[in-house]
């Protein structure tokens, strides 16, 4: 009696097929000839460039060695934060936190982290930056005035010519320059209005702040962005106010365009000269609203540029006078304004 035993060979075989090869089907040709590009994550024929496959995960290794070039030993990777200019450090903040059930280890933690002084300055300079931040939203002003604050405000902190001056006073003279690289007007008493620095301490602290910028210019002209940046070094303008002033108040097209004519009008005759951007503002919008009949008091002008309603009064006497110089002969042959229709008071 002969007993027959099936061996494995002789099972049939019950998986999936992993002889199953991928072709392009253009070329037919075996075996094929495939490149993967892993970063764009396709599967490409080489003969013809047909993609045969996309979204392919890249299962190598996240780390890169530069071992063969000059890197003084490290081995950079491709992982982690982005490096954020603004600070010293490149890499990823650690913080420990209080552990209660073991508190010699945790002190000891602790302890070995405040030792960092690289640590120190990063926080100074966040707690710094995240101030700037919230001044600047209280006053919405654009993203861009602040990252220029933040920038200037790194380039000078560690100068010893600001030692003695408020951190409050630095971030208010900053903020300004700000305003001012990205052309976005504002004065001291605005400046002060949000910071509630003086405008006097402003001032100070801004001249030195800016012979400092100057400086760094002179030395390394690339090496800041800021400087690179064609940042306005002049005295801020009424025209640079009076569409902004224009919009709170609801005014017109009309009349905010006949107001920068007439403060443009008033710096070449020399009207008001002297006398700050803002008052200047001020009083070419309460004219232009005259000559053009707009009801506007004043006291509304006053509340929205700060400018007292008798300054504006004594500053437009002054111009009434030179009003033949500041008014558009157009406007005028246009039948649109009347000089005798302006009233003197």
């Amino acid at each position: 009696m002969s007993v027959s035993v099936e061996t494995a060979e002789d099972q049939p075989f019950l998986g999936p097929n992993l002889n199953i090869t991928l072709t392009c089907p253009e070329c037919k040709i075996y075996p094929p000839d495939l490149i993967e590009r892993f970063s764009e994550g396709d599967i490409v024929c080489g003969s013809c460039g047909l993609v045969l496959s996309d979204r392919v995960v890249d299962t190598r290794s996240e780390w890169r060695t530069f071992s063969n070039d000059d890197q003084n030993g490290d081995d950079p990777s491709r992982v982690g934060d982005a490096g954020n200019p603004l600070l010293d450090t490149e890499d990823l903040s650690t913080m420990i936190s209080y552990v209660p059930e073991n508190t010699r280890v945790g002190r000891e933690l602790n302890r070995a982290q405040s030792k960092s002084l690289v640590d120190k300055k990063d926080n100074a300079l966040s707690a710094a930056y995240a101030k700037i931040s919230q001044m600047c939203d209280g006053y919405q002003l654009p993203k861009i005035v602040q990252d220029g604050a933040k920038e200037v405000y790194k380039l000078v902190y560690d100068e010893r010519r600001l030692r003695g001056k408020s951190q409050e006073s630095i971030m208010a003279a900053a903020i300004f320059i700000g305003c001012r690289k990205a052309s976005v007007a504002r004065t001291f008493k605005e400046i002060w209005a949000l910071t509630n620095v003086p405008r006097k301490e402003i001032g100070k602290v801004f001249k030195i702040m800016n012979k400092i910028l100057q400086e760094k210019n002179e030395a390394n002209p690339n090496a800041y962005s800021l400087i690179q940046d064609n940042m306005q070094t002049t005295q801020t303008s009424a025209e640079d106010l009076i569409r902004r002033f224009c919009s709170h108040l609801g005014l017109s097209t009309q009349v905010t365009n006949a107001a920068e004519y007439i403060a443009r009008q008033c710096k070449e005759v020399g009207v008001l000269a002297g006398r700050s951007p803002i008052t200047i503002a001020a009083t070419v919008i309460y004219m232009a609203a005259l000559v053009f009949g707009a009801d506007l008091q004043p006291s509304k002008i006053a509340e929205k540029t700060g400018v007292s309603d008798g300054t504006i009064k004594t500053s437009y006497k002054v111009m009434y006078e030179e009003r033949q110089k500041l008014i558009d002969p157009l406007w005028i042959e246009s039948g649109k304004v009347k000089l005798e229709n302006i009233p003197k008071t």
